[in-house]
This record gives C-alpha cells, sequence and structure tokens, in this order.
C-alpha cells in the first residue's frame, strides 16, 4: 500500500493532519451516537431507573481513565498507529455488541449487561485510539505544530459529539436503533481507511521508559490546570438546563449551542496562537476569559446574560487544552509524548468524573447560580497553580 511522503514539499500541514481529524470525528460521531440513544434505550426498552441510565454513561468514561497509562505505554513502545488502529478495531467489537444488546432486550439482564460489556470496550477505545492520533498527528507535522494538532483534534471530537447524538436520535426515529449500532461499526471502518496511508512513525526501543506515575507527577501542575479549568465546561453540561428551568426562562438549547459554537469558532481561528505565543499565555488569557463567562452566569438575571456567559465560557476553556498540553509534553522526552498525553488527558476525565457529583451538592446545598460561582473559583484556582509552576 503506498503511503503518504510526509516530507513532500507539497504536504502541508493540512494535507498530512486531515486523515487523522477525520478518523477522530468518526470516533467521536460513535460516541456521540451512543449519547444520544443509550438513556432511552436502558430506560424505556430495558425498564432501568436513572440511576442505572447515569451508571451506563459513565461507564466509557470509567474505562477511559482507567486505560490511559496503558494506551500511552502502547503508543510509545507500539507506535501511535497501532495504538490508533488497536482502538478502533474494538470499537467495531463494541459496535457488534451493541447491537447483540438490541437483539436481547426482551431479556433485560442479559441486554444490560452486554451494553455494560460494550460501554466498557468502547471506553477503552477512545483511549487507544485518541492517544494514538494525537502522537502521531505531533509525530507526522513535528513539536512546534503540536498546539495546532491538539486544537484540530479537539475542533473533530466535540464536532463529532454535538452532531452523533442528533443524528443517532433520528435515525432510531426512522429505522431503529439496531441501525444505529450498525452506523458506528460502518464509521469505525471509515475511521480507519482514512489514515490507513499514513506513514507510522518510529519506535525507539532501546529507550528507557518512564512509569507512568513519575509522568503523572511531572505533567502534574498542567494536569491540575485543565482538572480545574474543566470544571465550568462540567457547569455548564450538567446544570444551564435545570438553572433556565428553575428561572423560567424557556429553552437551554440557545446556552449550548453558545457555549459549543464559540468553542469550535475559537479553535478554527486561533488554533495557531498556542504555538504563536507560547502556552503560558495562551492559557491565562483563557483562564480570565472563562472566569468571566462563569461569573456572567453565576450572577445573570436575563437568560441573555446567561447565554452571553456560556459563549464567553466557550471562547476561554477553547485552547487550555492544547497550551496546557504543549506545556505538558516539553516536560518529557519525544518517545514519551504517549505516555504523557495520556496521563494528561486522565486529569480531565478525572475532573468530569468528580465535577457534576460536586456541583449537584452546591447545588442542593445553596442555588443553581451558586454552581457558575463555584466555576469560577475553580477555573482562578486552575490561573494561580499555572502561576505558581511558571514561577517555579
Amino acid at each position: 500500500m503506498n503511503t503518504i511522503n510526509i516530507n513532500s514539499p507539497t504536504n502541508s500541514f493540512a494535507k498530512i493532519i486531515t486523515p487523522i481529524i477525520i478518523s477522530v470525528f468518526g470516533v467521536y460521531l460513535t460516541i456521540g451516537m451512543t449519547l444520544g440513544v443509550l438513556p432511552g434505550f436502558v430506560k424505556n426498552d430495558l425498564k432501568f431507573g436513572t440511576l442505572t441510565v447515569g451508571i451506563i454513561i459513565g461507564l466509557q468514561s470509567i474505562a477511559t481513565l482507567f486505560t490511559r497509562a496503558y494506551s500511552g505505554k502502547l503508543t510509545d513502545t507500539k507506535g501511535a498507529k497501532k495504538s490508533n488502529h488497536s482502538g478502533i478495531l474494538l470499537i467495531i467489537l463494541s459496535g457488534i455488541i451493541y447491537i447483540a444488546a438490541a437483539f436481547s432486550s426482551h431479556s433485560v439482564l442479559l441486554a444490560l449487561g452486554l451494553t455494560i460489556l460494550a460501554r466498557m470496550i468502547h471506553g477503552i477505545s477512545e483511549s487507544l485510539s485518541i492517544t494514538g492520533a494525537l502522537t502521531w498527528g505531533i509525530g507526522l507535522v513535528g513539536a512546534q505544530k503540536s498546539g495546532k494538532v491538539m486544537t484540530w483534534n479537539g475542533i473533530a471530537m466535540y464536532a463529532g459529539i454535538a452532531v452523533g447524538a442528533p443524528l443517532a436520535i433520528w435515525m432510531e426515529s426512522m429505522f431503529g436503533i439496531t441501525y444505529v449500532f450498525a452506523l458506528i461499526i460502518l464509521l469505525s471502518v471509515i475511521s480507519w481507511i482514512s489514515t490507513a496511508k499514513l506513514p507510522a512513525l518510529p519506535v525507539d526501543t532501546s529507550h528507557v521508559l518512564t512509569p507512568f506515575y513519575k509522568v503523572i507527577r511531572m505533567i502534574a501542575g498542567q494536569g491540575l490546570g485543565l482538572a480545574f479549568s474543566s470544571i465550568g465546561f462540567a457547569c455548564i453540561s450538567s446544570f444551564i438546563s435545570l438553572f433556565f428551568a428553575g428561572r423560567n426562562w424557556g429553552n437551554p438549547s440557545m446556552a449550548f449551542m453558545a457555549f459549543g459554537g464559540f468553542y469550535i469558532l475559537t479553535r478554527v481561528f486561533f488554533s495557531s496562537f498556542t504555538d504563536r505565543f507560547g502556552g503560558y499565555k495562551i492559557a491565562l488569557v483563557s483562564l480570565v476569559i472563562e472566569v468571566a463567562g462563569q461569573l456572567l452566569i453565576g450572577f445573570s438575571t436575563t437568560a441573555t446574560m446567561a447565554i452571553v456567559g456560556c459563549a464567553l465560557t466557550g471562547v476561554g476553556f477553547s485552547l487550555i487544552f492544547p497550551a496546557l498540553g504543549v506545556l505538558a509534553i516539553k516536560k518529557v522526552q519525544p518517545q514519551m509524548r504517549g505516555t504523557a498525553l495520556g496521563a494528561f488527558a486522565a486529569f480531565f476525565d478525572l475532573s468530569l468524573g468528580l465535577a457534576g457529583p460536586a456541583a449537584g451538592l452546591i447545588a442542593g446545598w445553596y442555588s443553581y447560580q451558586a454552581v457558575y460561582i463555584f466555576g469560577a473559583i475553580s477555573c482562578s484556582l486552575a490561573a494561580f497553580i499555572l502561576l505558581y509552576n511558571k514561577n517555579r
């Protein structure tokens, strides 16, 4: 099979990275599709309660979190292409198990067990495929463009989730849930094919790998900054609907669209800023904007104020992952990029897992507005951590 010559002058950044972005978009389409149909499948078809629905949805993130170390090690020792394609093959397997669960809906315990298994495999696949994709892209275009690679990968991820959920809901209403799961398999095949001609990165087998816990310690400053900054995003995704309902402001869809739209636009138009101006400057400016957005939501007296706050949060949060990610991978040798990216992303997984329950307790004790004060304080802590580590 012919492969793309990355050293050819005719191959620009876009030509090299586009196949990887297409693959990532396909992977996250499958994730978005399951978020669109699985809650209804578990609650309406299998007749389980909302707690079970929450557990089923959360299992994927838990599986992703606990396999970050393995995905990083596999990427560094076997190659980014191997890690990415192994993850995609696991998505195909999860799609097959999802279909088996749909056909077993008459036996609810069997169907639930198959769904749990599929969610765990889907989570492992996300860890492998995305760690591989990020490391692969940075290796192909050069570390000096690592921020741009992370930025475009993030666009593909969020766009895939945003498109996947409504697409799956429409498909289920027209054709049935089995066709949704079948499309997951087809999208996985397309994701694999899109990167098949890209060359694999060389693997330095003589390099002694640093243990994962030591890598965690090395990039902890950037990881904690990411974790605290992600709480603002978690507060919007978890509680903005209830906040709008409590204020009788109507449909909160504009709030979600404002956050997502400005998140993507910021990445599209400012994707090169991290590489041009450095991770510290971009992260600090982004955190200031995110704090302003969270405070605007927290003190909003109209729906318009809250929507503008969501938009500002989207602008602020957009470049934090690539900005801090660039700083994180500079802490390790090139042969350890996969492990470093896996460790860095684990902070994001952990943040989303803990932020929802914490914000829920705050909303119960105080109010929904207090949730966004909590988000602003968390982003301020992220800025403090960043400044502290820079001074060190």
